[in-house]
């Protein structure tokens, strides 16, 4: 009687449960068995191999990750369907309009097709570590086509390559976005782990920024005095708000007996609503701050002066209760206010920066000031004081502090502030 030693390995018997290996006509070995799908099933997988060993390892690692409870993945369309499908019925639902049109851009211009028609189930840590490793090297004009689309070619289409890298910042967002795709596919059960999470691309240095020095705040603000948007700009850099908190304020967020202001909502334009009042960015955003007194008494000027506006165009005002709006009582474009800064910072004769950069002189201004570090954190509205200490004040300030955030006074009160404040005295 032959012993399991004298068996040929094709026909040696295995232990109920333990799967079936044999070798095939092309010589290849196929091992199948039953592990544990999605929706708590059992699917039977086949995997297969140069050798029986092999072939045999490969099911015994499915069926030991089915043992732990991991279920086998079910994904076999491509990561650009995936990407497709996320975007238009999880994302959608998930993320700001604004954010969602620029993740879809990112993965359109990137994601799509540089991982686009890899199995989504087959997607490996090397495979996006390649990608990123392109990206980051490669000309963006010559993978992308775009000089060819020029009126003009300056780059690839002429013979000489410009050399047009992705920045780190746009690297470790598009590394981000696809972060965020694969997580919900672990979620669905589609993929058993992220492997986009195994790649390490490193922490790019944010964008330098030198804030507002007091007298250049001191110039700004004289150079908008006159200017029928003066309160506008006085409250931005002395309070820190973003443009669209500014312009979704309205007279009924302002108590001038308190000598506060709650930020509930902020106001942009989306491509489908067109200008939107849209929840505050995050809940700690809606907040009630203490506002200074000079931002008082600009305010109080800047309600008579639309009282003025509103009897000049009579029938042709349109009440739209905001605090800040345009001759006719439209509410103010966040396009439109960025051209009136832009002017003003022309007249000051001041170097260009962004209307999003107040927020950063005014968290460097208070450090300035004395003003404690979470103090300054409620103020803008962070949810972390990480953010406010690492993005939004200058680093020498911070240095000059310690480098630790400082303890709040105790006490309810608005976010602001002390009543003594003056930011560009």
């Amino acid at each position: 009687m032959p012993t399991p030693r004298d068996t040929p390995a094709s026909r040696r018997s295995r232990a109920n449960g333990d799967g079936t290996v044999y070798q095939r006509k092309d010589g290849r070995w196929e091992a199948a068995g039953y592990v544990l799908a999605p929706g708590d099933t059992r699917k039977r997988v086949r995997v297969y191999g140069i050798t029986r060993k092999e072939a045999l390892a490969k099911l015994t690692e499915k069926t030991a990750a089915s043992n732990r409870g991991v279920p086998v993945p079910t994904a076999q369309g491509s990561v650009g369907a995936y990407l497709t499908y996320w975007l238009e019925n999880v994302a959608v639902h998930q993320l700001r309009e604004n954010t969602h049109t620029r993740y879809t851009a990112c993965t359109n211009r990137y994601l799509i097709p540089g991982l686009g028609k890899k199995k989504l189930a087959k997607l490996t840590a090397k495979d996006v570590r390649t990608w990123l490793n392109q990206l980051r090297t490669t000309c963006q004009c010559c993978t992308r086509r775009l000089d060819a689309a020029r009126n003009q070619p300056r780059c690839c289409a002429t013979g000489m390559c410009c050399g047009k890298r992705l920045s780190p910042l746009t690297l470790a967002y598009v590394h981000s976005v696809l972060k965020s795709a694969l997580e919900h596919a672990v979620r669905e059960e589609e993929i058993p782990r992220n492997v986009a999470r195994n790649v390490r691309i490193g922490t790019p240095r944010p964008r330098r920024f030198e804030p507002l020095t007091a007298d250049e705040a001191r110039t700004l603000l004289t150079a908008a005095q006159g200017h029928r948007l003066h309160a506008l700009f006085e409250l931005a850099l002395r309070t820190g708000l973003r443009k669209g908190e500014i312009l979704g304020l309205r007279w009924e967020d302002l108590d001038h007996g308190s000598g506060t202001a709650s930020i509930r909502r902020t106001f942009q334009r989306t491509r489908s609503g067109g200008l939107t009042t849209l929840p505050t960015k995050t809940v700690s955003s809606e907040r009630r701050i203490a506002l200074p007194a000079p931002c008082l008494l600009s305010l109080r000027a800047h309600r008579k002066q639309q009282a003025q506006e509103k009897e000049k165009a009579g029938a042709g005002w349109v009440d739209s209760s905001h605090v800040f709006t345009r001759p006719d009582g439209h509410p103010i474009e966040p396009a439109t206010l960025t051209r009136h800064f832009n002017a003003l910072l022309r007249r000051a004769h001041l170097r260009q920066i962004r209307f999003h950069d107040l927020r950063h002189s005014t968290a460097t201004l208070l450090l300035e000031q004395g003003v404690e570090l979470v103090v300054i954190k409620e103020l803008l509205g962070h949810a972390h004081i990480g953010v406010t200490a690492t993005v939004y004040a200058n680093p020498r300030e911070l240095h000059q502090l310690g480098g630790k955030p400082q303890v709040a006074r105790s006490g309810r009160r608005p976010t602001g502030a002390p009543s003594s404040y003056n930011l560009v005295a």
